[in-house]
């Protein structure tokens, strides 16, 4: 049995450095290019069909958490409930800056009702027809936390919200008669003229502004006699933690009594989005690991028979001196670096596949960054795992047996 022990006086054998095995590990990619190169493409369609799987499961999610989002997913409001003697309670006025403390929440925006500032036309308009139409004083950042858009015109900003400027909601403007927006286009508020600056699209989280007329809380409170208590609050929380913000809006929004405070409950569409994301979780894990397993079988299978047809090569450099070790590594780094190969040129394929189809389907292109590398470094344990054997098997052929091989 041939051992790797020399005898006395010879030279040891050269020592591998890592330069070197890289390039020993190559021959066997360079000699059969176009096997190394068919077992690579095999490799890598795996990996592709992995990153690719992932990556437009995880576009077509964003596309859905954008429309949830666009329901309201994390959408809260505080408005005022009754009193213990069944009257009408009242926010404090410190309730937005109160709410605004509460850790999970990144926007908040309110609205104030003028139930004395009625909305007309003209004055030539009887009084008790009002159109159903409502005003509310407005923060400047409304739009931005209920997600309300433009129409035509603009919002009201840090400077028209002191002065009788006010946005209509779109039904308020269809129901005044208001289409087209010039510098004349004017309102009755409360018995004063405001002049319209802008007109909403219809806000399907915020129905009660399609039919308001919006005026800054400054010119609210100047104006319109506007006593400064909101009677609305919007809040947006990050999703995770909607129920624990909803648990405590009551409490932080008027402390004194907690219990004459409504709050909105979570919207369906926010169970929605957490089941869709637990479903489309295992999915992912699912075609993830049937991807690498065949991308590990490819690797085997090449390498047990590039072991088979290389025997004579294997039991020359034997018999020039090569150790087991260095044949066992030689063919480990050549396993190694087809895996690599092919996981490389996988995940480059697989993310331009995601991006062509998101593009085409107008979603965000979304390729989680552990999926790249997470499939190039499954691949490459794969690939050593597989690689293993055959290069163990090669290592324990001793120089007479594999030159004997025909």
């Amino acid at each position: 049995m041939a051992t790797d022990v020399l005898p006395a006086g010879e030279l040891q054998p050269a020592r591998l450095w890592p330069r070197d095995v890289v390039k020993v590990g190559a021959v066997g990619l360079r000699t059969r290019p176009l096997r190394a190169f068919l077992s690579a493409l095999g490799i890598a369609i795996g990996i592709a069909a992995m990153v690719a799987v992932v990556g437009i499961s995880s576009s077509s999610r964003a596309e859905l958490d954008r429309t949830l989002a666009a329901l309201g997913t994390n959408l809260l409001t505080v408005s005022p409930g009754t009193t213990l003697g069944g009257g009408h309670a009242r926010l404090p006025t410190t309730a937005e800056e109160m709410v605004s403390r509460i850790g999970p929440v990144w926007s908040v925006s309110a609205i104030g009702a003028l139930d004395d500032a009625k909305v007309y036309r003209t004055g030539r308009i009887p009084r008790a027809e009002t159109n159903g139409l409502a005003t509310y004083a407005a923060r400047t950042d409304l739009p931005s936390t209920t997600g309300a858009e433009l129409r035509s015109g603009t919002w009201l900003n840090a400077a028209t919200s002191r002065y009788p400027a006010t946005v209509l909601g779109a039904s308020a403007a269809e129901r005044l008669g208001i289409g087209h927006l010039g510098p004349d286009t004017q309102v009755l508020i409360g018995g004063r003229w405001f002049t319209v600056v802008g007109v909403l699209r219809p806000a399907p989280l915020a129905p009660e502004l399609d039919t308001a007329a919006l005026v800054g809380w400054s010119a609210a409170r100047t104006h319109l006699g506007f006593d400064g208590h909101p009677t609305t609050i919007y809040t947006r929380s990050d999703d995770a933690a909607v129920p624990s913000v909803q648990s405590v809006l009551g409490a932080t929004a008027n402390p004194q009594a907690p219990g004459e405070v409504e709050v909105s409950r979570p919207s369906d569409a926010l169970a929605a989005q957490q089941a869709a994301g637990k479903a489309f979780t295992g999915l992912l894990l699912g075609l993830g690991a049937v991807a690498l397993l065949v991308g590990g079988v490819g690797v085997a299978n090449t390498m047990v028979i590039s072991v088979l047809e290389r025997r004579p090569e294997i039991g020359l450099r034997r018999s020039l001196g090569a150790t087991r070790g260095q044949i066992r590594t030689q063919f480990l780094a050549e396993s190694l670096l087809l895996s690599a190969l092919g996981g490389v040129g996988g995940a480059v394929l697989g993310v331009g596949v995601t991006a062509g189809y998101a593009l085409y389907q107008g979603w965000p292109a979304v390729v989680p960054p552990w999926a790249m590398l997470g499939g190039i470094g499954a691949t490459l344990a794969i690939g050593a795992l597989a690689g293993l054997y055959p290069a163990v098997r090669a290592s324990r052929l001793s120089p007479t047996e594999a030159l004997a091989t025909p």
